[in-house]
């Protein structure tokens, strides 16, 4: 018998993040050659500030992230911090700014998953591999 190994995620986040803020918003290793956005919320229950490293689907000017937690059966925590508290702040690039997290619902949802599926295939898998219906939501870009 093999004992589990606990991978830990925020170790993991850390240092994307590192990488990312080093590097002008590029990362290597898996996230090689894909867009990345460092997406700052505040915890539901905690209200402690938190960052989630997402790959997003850029068209033009909208951002749109996925709550896929790699086709796992339960949305990823910072889904229902952005659901609990929309205010975020985004990092995507050299560029921070404030945006509000908007869920989307319907075939609008469906439609910028088949896009985010189409670029990125292992979105497709991820929707394959559980029956939940990933969350898409989108980071509307605030005013300053």
């Amino acid at each position: 018998m093999t004992d589990a190994v606990e991978f830990d995620f925020d170790a993991m986040n850390r240092e994307v993040i590192r990488e990312f803020r080093e590097n002008d918003g590029k990362v290597g290793g898996v996230f090689e050659g894909k867009p990345l956005v460092l997406v700052h919320h505040i915890g539901a229950k905690s209200g402690i500030e938190r960052i989630a490293p997402l790959v997003p689907f850029l068209d033009d000017d909208r951002i749109y992230i996925f709550a896929s937690k790699g086709g796992a059966d339960s949305d990823p925590h910072w889904y229902g911090n952005l659901v609990a508290h929309p205010e975020v702040t985004v990092e995507l690039g050299t560029e921070t700014f404030s945006a509000t997290a908007r869920v989307l619902t319907g075939a609008e949802r469906d439609e910028i998953y088949a896009e985010q599926s189409a670029v990125q295939p292992q979105f497709a898998d991820y929707q394959r591999s559980t029956k939940r219906l990933i969350p898409v939501i989108e980071l509307v870009r605030r005013a300053e």
